[in-house]
């Protein structure tokens, strides 16, 4: 499988906003603004309705989420009032929102299994680890194709061996989860069966695309930006 790059652009069968850092990076907003149906965690609902105020200024098109979802403890009486067409309360405490949120897409939109999830990283760091946990846990037991896109880059799960496009100077990190063999071919250092999460991030690509082969799961992060080299 090839994995492509993202810019603003690339489009997704849904997207998903979680309550993390609401996206500033121009491409992630152009993929907020531009994937449909948007699902919204309910507390990411005041994110909304904040970016949409700034748009209103601005005279442009103000974003309308598809289904706000989420067992509701975060959103006050009068939100849910307000967006009680869109309101979907899911009271169960097995799963958190951003799962619950990703159930309502597959039930209800057949077919969606490119999802770009948004607003996933930031604020409190155990929530990012725990979203970032659940990439594999998306694609081991939904058969989706989830992509965490942040301000900086985007993560997405794999698994044997798959193509990356790239630019060189991207700046790759790959973090391997259950792979016990791994190897690359176009980074500039080759990757092995990392035993520990922060052994494999850092490395970089060398040209238009990169390889990676394993017997596994494993995430890649690649940044929109190549790194800067420093001014003499």
């Amino acid at each position: 499988m090839e994995y492509g790059l993202i810019d603003g652009s690339s489009r997704f069968d849904a997207a998903i906003l979680a309550a993390g850092d609401f996206p500033k990076n121009e491409i992630a907003v152009d993929i907020l603004r531009c994937t449909t149906p948007l699902l919204v965690c309910d507390s990411a609902l005041t994110g909304i309705i904040d970016f949409n105020k700034l748009l209103q200024q601005r005279r442009e098109p103000e974003i309308a989420p598809a289904a706000i979802v989420g067992d509701g403890d975060s959103l006050p009486v009068s939100l849910k009032r307000k967006y009680a067409d869109k309101w979907h309360q899911v009271d169960e405490q097995d799963y958190n929102d951003l799962t619950k949120t990703t159930r309502f897409a597959i039930s209800n939109y057949k077919g969606a299994k490119s999802i770009a999830y948004l607003g996933t990283t930031g604020k409190r760091e155990d929530h990012t680890i725990g979203n970032l946990s659940l990439m594999i846990f998306y694609f081991r037991e939904f058969g989706l194709l989830p992509t965490f896109i942040t301000d900086y880059g985007w993560f997405s799960v794999a698994k044997d061996k798959n193509t990356f496009k790239s630019f060189t100077g991207q700046q790759v990190s790959i973090f391997n989860f259950d792979c016990k063999t791994l190897e690359s071919e176009g980074l500039k250092w080759n990757s092995y069966a990392y035993k520990e999460l922060w052994q494999g991030t850092l490395n970089e690509a060398a040209g238009s695309s990169f390889t990676i082969d394993g017997d596994g799961i494993y995430v890649v992060f690649r940044t929109f930006d190549k790194k800067e080299k420093p001014k003499d």
